[in-house]
């Protein structure tokens, strides 16, 4: 298929049988040709100036017009070529720096030279990606703070993790990544279905979809509270195959009992028919027929395929309801846009004493309102509100620096470990044990302060 990528289009075709990190060019027409290593001729002595001050850009140092260089492109001359004759047309570039020189090679290289690396896509990749180009459909996830979510969360293999994010799927796929296939994963998605449109960027193996199970949100207080009841979904998709069977021959038979009680007085008035028209009208009978038979078959077929889809689904939802049930979760991972308060403390119940938990908003204050909560409820230890800050460097000879543009922020995350509630204190007992802490004069002066 055609593909459109920083302004640049081409067809995948020719890169089927070849090992990611292959740079192709991209030819006439939109092809793709592996691009032979040639050396480059830029290590020989070129001529460079001591510093850039008395270069103007006046938009005159360039002799090539837009209208020269598209003529060259029309020929069929290749980037390396057209970026040569730049550099030649140049009137100041042998009295920039030589630092400079490479800054404007490498520019006019990514404008005019069409070469494409096909690399294996990961979770920084990804990540990286989604950030830069639309970080509204991740709630703005930097790539640092997954990795600490990663991390913080404790994902490895043999993990039977929840996982609830809207993030397109990314978060997932970096859990499911991290697992390698090992485990299970139940995704908590809200509406009618989950969404994985980053999940099918990672390119899993089939395996990999094996152990992952998917429950909504809406359902979580009915498992809860021990009410909760699949959706009235048929059973077997077989059974009811033979019943809806049964009842269509039921109706076929009516109709057709129907259709010959019409037709009786209709033939007693048509005895002077021409037998050729006979005919004609027993051929357009006979299509009709076998037209509504083919579409009679055609319905069966799409009600047996949605049938066998819900049951699919039923079943999926049976399963994910049992791993819930047996409440020992591995880990507990939240990144969505709703408010992270009500979800933690309701997911908390399926997760293990003694697990990890992490959750990521973009503002603090709702996880600030979290973080009281759980501090309300106990259960939690360790608990733990961070910003996680980046800064990108430069890496360059003799010219390592940070970069001068950084992103201002990368989101909030609530992590913790979770504990065994203790359910038979009561609030009381603890206030008592905690007077009994205190000392004779604060304990007096407490209880002589009017309510």
């Amino acid at each position: 298929r055609k593909i459109i990528f920083e302004k640049q289009w081409f067809y995948l075709d020719n890169a089927i049988g070849h090992i990611y990190g292959t740079t192709f060019e991209v030819t006439s027409g939109g092809n793709l040709q592996p691009k032979q290593e040639v050396e480059e001729t830029t290590t020989e002595t070129k001529e460079a100036g001591t510093d850039n001050r008395n270069i103007v850009d006046d938009g005159k140092s360039q002799k090539l017009t837009h209208d020269d260089i598209k003529a060259l492109k029309d020929k069929g001359i290749k980037g390396q070529e057209i970026v040569q004759q730049l550099i030649e047309n140049s009137t100041t570039f042998r009295d920039k720096t030589e630092f400079a020189q490479d800054k404007y090679i490498k520019k006019k290289k990514k404008k005019y030279e069409a070469v494409i690396t096909i690399v294996k896509p990961s979770t920084r990749i990804l990540s990286t990606m989604y950030y830069a180009r639309e970080p509204g459909k991740i709630n703005h996830l930097r790539y640092d703070t997954l990795a600490q979510m990663l991390t913080l969360g404790n994902i490895h293999a043999g993990n039977k993790m929840i996982v609830m994010e809207t993030c397109a799927g990314l978060v997932l796929g970096a859990v499911m990544e991290r697992m390698g296939g090992y485990g299970s994963i139940i995704q908590m998605y809200p509406g009618g279905g989950p969404v994985r449109a980053a999940t099918s960027c990672f390119g899993f193996p089939k395996p990999f979809f094996d152990n992952l199970h998917e429950f909504p949100l809406s359902k979580v207080q009915s498992l809860l509270s021990g009410t909760f009841t699949t959706e009235t979904l048929p059973a077997d998709p077989e059974e009811n195959a033979l019943v809806e069977g049964e009842s269509n021959g039921l109706s076929e038979e009516k109709q057709t009992s129907f259709q010959e009680t019409e037709e009786e007085p209709a033939t007693e008035g048509a005895m002077e028919i021409n037998p050729t028209e006979e005919q004609d009208t027993m051929d357009i009978n006979a299509e009709d027929v076998e037209f509504k038979e083919n579409k009679e078959k055609e319905n069966k077929e799409n009600v047996r395929e949605k049938q066998i889809k819900q049951w699919e689904r039923r079943k999926k939802l049976i399963e994910a309801a049992a791993l819930l049930r047996e409440k020992n979760a591995d880990g507990l991972i939240v990144a969505s846009k709703f408010h992270p308060t009500p979800l933690l403390l309701s997911l908390l119940e399926f997760v293990a004493p003694s697990r990890p938990f992490v959750v990521y908003c973009q503002y603090k204050e709702p996880l600030l309102e979290c973080y009281t909560k759980l501090r309300e409820r106990g259960g939690v230890i360790n608990l733990k509100l961070s910003e996680t800050w980046l800064r990108n460097y430069q890496v360059l000879p003799d010219r390592s620096h940070p970069k001068l543009t950084m992103s201002g922020g990368g989101g909030y995350l609530l992590s913790g470990i979770t504990v065994v509630l203790d359910k038979g204190k009561s609030d009381s007992s603890n206030s008592e044990a905690l007077k009994m802490e205190e000392p004779s004069s604060k304990r007096c002066k407490l209880q002589d302060l009017p309510c």
